[in-house]
This record gives structure tokens, C-alpha cells and sequence, in this order.
């Protein structure tokens, strides 16, 4: 846990009367350092979105079906915006994660399953991921990836156990960088990009199982359930660090403060579909071109576009498949702390010592140690990544159910109820949400 001098006493005063973003933003100069220092939750929170799992999924796409799915950058943005914003909403307003929030209103035999699937999700997620980070790191040193998996298991629990929250939210803000070697990759593809376009701006439907698995797979690796449990925690964390330590402290916010969460979350989501539309496109442009459309691995990802793209591409990607997974699979097993942590009414958060919240710091070891013992069954990364994003999308729309409620809760968010227009988007978010998994059940043959 932070002491007091992680903030001067004149934050720790003005977050008591000002959101956190406007009590940091009060001694930034010049608007670009402004606008940076209202960047922090949703801008982790997109950027985590783009890991291994979704580089994964959308590099399917793009090889099976080649331009045809590049719509759905543009359709389940909003969607996102909209699906975070809500769980910011709940961080900010009730002063608590999304766990302790739906402990609190819900039944525990309905909150404990839906965590527990979270949890197992969450699980299979950071373990292929852990060996995706391994395979690529095989492509630049010759190292085998099942050796590499072990110690980088390791170094990233040590950040989260013995890591200041101010050291992990200053790191995770970095390696969002390394995903912008997406957009150089594409451009070195060389794409057809009138298809491209045509992708994007005319969707595509079809009720051929294989395109209906790729759909839900996208939608549940894009607006994934773990993300809701960060996305409300860490505005909680962020208000912690600021010198909230206390729920007294933290409950209520201000329209300013909600604003700047609406900049934070429509930054990070922009800059997550931005990624997703490059990776389809480098991959459709290469892969499904060739007619290399049996991706097997994560490395393969890389390696499949040497011989068409060049050297420098396979590099690049590698380089970036390295960055987003070493910021995702933290994300992903603090996320299923917070949420056995919020069910069971645990003490949590990064801002916390293991030994005050050894719960807490125990699930995020052992999510971890799973991780990577999944690594060591046979299991092909990519398939473990693509079902997982599978079952991310039947379970989304149940917790956009949940998150729907919440944020219409008066009892919890008080006077902060969501306007007509929010509950318009949000309810028709569940309900594509719900149909593209249903009909991925009623079609399947």
C-alpha cells in the first residue's frame, strides 16, 4: 500500500473534493500533458484488449475470411465505449469494483458461477498468452519457448506482488506502445485496400458456423468479460493512490470527473480497434492471400508473414506480440482477483501489501502458476486463445446483464443513473451481444 508519500498532501486533499483526474490535472501545464494525465484505466484497459488472445482471433479472421469481418472494428466500438464506460461508472460513483458491487446487490449463487467462469477464462487466457510471449521470444533468441515460460511466469507475478501501483500503471501505460507495430505490419503487407474498405463499411453476414464462431470469438475477445472487473477496479485503484483509502472517501464523483473517464475509456477503445483493423488487415493480406489459413500457433503468426512481407515484419510483429502479452496477462489474473476478491469480500488491490490481501495475491499466484502449467499439457496456444475468446462471448452479455442493473441501481449509484440514451446503447450491446451467441448454438452443425 502506498503511503502518503506516494501524493503530496495537496492531492490528497483536492481528491477529496475533485475526481482524481482533475486533482492530477491541476498541476500538469499545457493541454497535451492535460489530455496525458486523463489517460490512465481505459487506456490500459483497450490497450490490454489487444493481447494474444485477440491477436490471436482477429489473425484467424483475417486468414480464414480474409476482409470480410473488418466491419465489426467499427461495430463493436461503441459497444465498448459504452460497455467500459458503464463499469468506470460503477468504480467512480459507488467507490467499489464490480465484484463487491454485484456482491452486494445479487444473490452470491448467482455471482459465484458467474465469477468462477470468469476465473477459469481468465486462466486458460493468461497461460496461452504466457506461451505466446514465449514462442515470439523464441523467434529472436535461440531459446526454447517451453523453457522461456517458466521465468517469464515469474517476472511477471513479481511485478504485480512487489511492484507499487504507481510502477505497474506506469509500465502497463508503456507497453501499450509496442502495439503500434500492428499498423507498421500491415503497411509492410502491401494490402488490397479497396477490399479492405469494403470489409469495413459493408458488413458480411453469414450463417456458415466456422464465419459465427469467428464472429462471437471477435466480439467476446473485444469486449471481454475481465475487462469489466479491471475497467471499475482500477478507477477504485486510481482513487486509492490519490489518497481515497477509505469507501467514505471515494463514494460520489463529479461531471467533470465522469467526462474525463468518457476521454479515457473512448481513447483506450479507439486505440484498441485501430490495432484490431491493422491485424486483420496484415493477416488477410498474407495469409488468406497465400492461402495460409491453418494458423496453429501464436510464433506462426509471425512467421507465416516472412516470406511475403519480409524479415522486418515477422520481427515487428513478434516485437509487439511480446509487449501486449507481457501488459495483458497481468491484467488478466488481476482481474480475476478482483473479481473471487469482490464475491467473497476479500481485501484486494495493487495498492495493497500481499500480506494485507493475501487472498487477493493468491489468486493472481495461482492463476499464474495454472497459466503456465497449461503451457506444458499440449494444448495449441492458438486454439486454447480462440476458445477462450468462445466462452468470453457467451459470458459477456450474462455480466452486461449485471453491469445494466447496476448502473440503474439507485441504492448504489444514487443520483448517477444512466440516461435513456445510455440504457438504449447498453441494453441493445447485451442484446447483439446475446444473439451472436445464441445463434452460434442454434446454427451449429
Amino acid at each position: 500500500m502506498p503511503d502518503d508519500s506516494s501524493a503530496t498532501a495537496e492531492e490528497v486533499a483536492a481528491a477529496h473534493v475533485l475526481g482524481v483526474r482533475e486533482a492530477k490535472m491541476r498541476r500538469e501545464p499545457g493541454w497535451l500533458r492535460r489530455f496525458l494525465a486523463v489517460l490512465g484505466p481505459g487506456l490500459i484497459t483497450g490497450a490490454s484488449d489487444d493481447d494474444p488472445s485477440g491477436i490471436a482471433t482477429y489473425s484467424v479472421a483475417g486468414a480464414t475470411l480474409g476482409y470480410s469481418t473488418l466491419w465489426t472494428a467499427i461495430v463493436s466500438f461503441p459497444m465498448m465505449v459504452i460497455a467500459q464506460f458503464l463499469c468506470a461508472k460503477i468504480g467512480l460513483v459507488s467507490g467499489r469494483g464490480l465484484g463487491e458491487a454485484m456482491r452486494l446487490r445479487f444473490p452470491r449463487y448467482v455471482v459465484v458461477p458467474m465469477v468462477a467462469g470468469l476465473v477459469i477464462a481468465n486462466t486458460i487466457n493468461a497461460g496461452a498468452d504466457i506461451g505466446a510471449i514465449g514462442a515470439c521470444m523464441n523467434l529472436l533468441v535461440p531459446i526454447p519457448a517451453a523453457i522461456l515460460v517458466v521465468p517469464i511466469g515469474g517476472l511477471i507475478l513479481a511485478l504485480q506482488v512487489w511492484g507499487s501501483y504507481r510502477l505497474i500503471a506506469s509500465v502497463f501505460k508503456w507497453l501499450t506502445l509496442a502495439l503500434f507495430a500492428y499498423v507498421a505490419s500491415a503497411f509492410f503487407a502491401s494490402p488490397d485496400w479497396g477490399a479492405a474498405l469494403r470489409g469495413t463499411f459493408v458488413p458480411t453476414l453469414s450463417l456458415d458456423k466456422g464465419y459465427l464462431m469467428t464472429l462471437v470469438a471477435i466480439l467476446g475477445t473485444t469486449i471481454s468479460p475481465y475487462m469489466f472487473f479491471w475497467q471499475a477496479r482500477l478507477e477504485v485503484e486510481e482513487d486509492i493512490e490519490m489518497g481515497r483509502r477509505y469507501l467514505y472517501q471515494r463514494v460520489g464523483t463529479t461531471d467533470a470527473e465522469l467526462r474525463y473517464a468518457a476521454w479515457d475509456v473512448n481513447t483506450g477503445m479507439l486505440f484498441s480497434q485501430v490495432v484490431m483493423f491493422f491485424i486483420i488487415v496484415a493477416t488477410a493480406a498474407t495469409l488468406h492471400a497465400s492461402g495460409h489459413t491453418n494458423v496453429q500457433t501464436a510464433a506462426d503468426v509471425a512467421k507465416a508473414l516472412e516470406p511475403i512481407a519480409g524479415r522486418a515484419a515477422g520481427l515487428v510483429l513478434a516485437i509487439g506480440m511480446i509487449g501486449a502479452g507481457f501488459l495483458a496477462v497481468p491484467v488478466l489474473t488481476a482481474s480475476s482477483g478482483f473479481a473471487l476478491a469482490g464475491a467473497f469480500n476479500w481485501k484486494q488491490g495493487l495498492s495493497t501489501k500481499p500480506g494485507r490481501a493475501p487472498q487477493f495475491y493468491w489468486t493472481i499466484a495461482l492463476s499464474t502458476l495454472v497459466g503456465v502449467l497449461i503451457n506444458f499439457i499440449g494444448i495449441s496456444p492458438v486454439a486454447a486463445l480462440f476458445w477462450a475468446a468462445v466462452i468470453n462471448g457467451v459470458l459477456a452479455p450474462a455480466l452486461l446483464v449485471f453491469v445494466m442493473l447496476l448502473t440503474n441501481d439507485k441504492r448504489l449509484m444514487g443520483t448517477r443513473l444512466n440516461t435513456p440514451l445510455m440504457n438504449a446503447g447498453g441494453w441493445a450491446t447485451t442484446a447483439a451481444m446475446a444473439a451472436a451467441a445464441v445463434a452460434m448454438f442454434v446454427f451449429w452443425r
